[in-house]
């Protein structure tokens, strides 16, 4: 069965890219994208309401207007109020210490890396997970 996996990203020209790579990943996977955090969270209150799955594995940019990543995980967290979280792996096309920092340490994201997601680094996240 095909996992569910996000790709949260204003950048349309990487979610084509992180949506490509995934699509060339050969893991079996439902890719669903949104243009902001809003549009996600909107969807994830639907699917909590109607009682279906969440997704398993999202890819999420940091830098966003009006939500950015570290706003939509607070919100995920309060909306799960205390269940699993899906596997969240930040996508930013910015080194900045700061938030690399802040992702190595925060419980509630499985890994960083840099945009554009590589086949090297989408490996990593397969052989780190139960998701293959």
């Amino acid at each position: 069965m095909a996992k569910t996996t996000w790709i949260i990203d204003d950048d349309i020209v990487s979610q084509f890219a992180t949506r490509y790579c995934l699509e060339q990943s050969g893991n079996a996977l439902s890719i669903e994208t949104f243009s902001n955090a809003e549009e996600a969270i909107a969807q994830l209150e639907v699917l909590l309401t109607v009682e279906q799955p969440l997704p398993e594995l999202i890819f999420l940019d940091l830098i966003m207007d009006e939500m950015d990543g570290w706003e939509f995980i607070e919100h995920l967290r309060k909306l799960l109020n205390g269940n699993r979280l899906p596997k969240i792996y930040i996508l930013s096309a910015f080194v900045k210490s700061k938030d690399r920092k802040i992702a190595k340490t925060h419980s509630a994201v499985s890994g960083y890396f840099d945009k554009p997601l590589s086949r090297v680094s989408l490996s990593k996240v397969f052989a780190s997970s139960s998701i293959n």
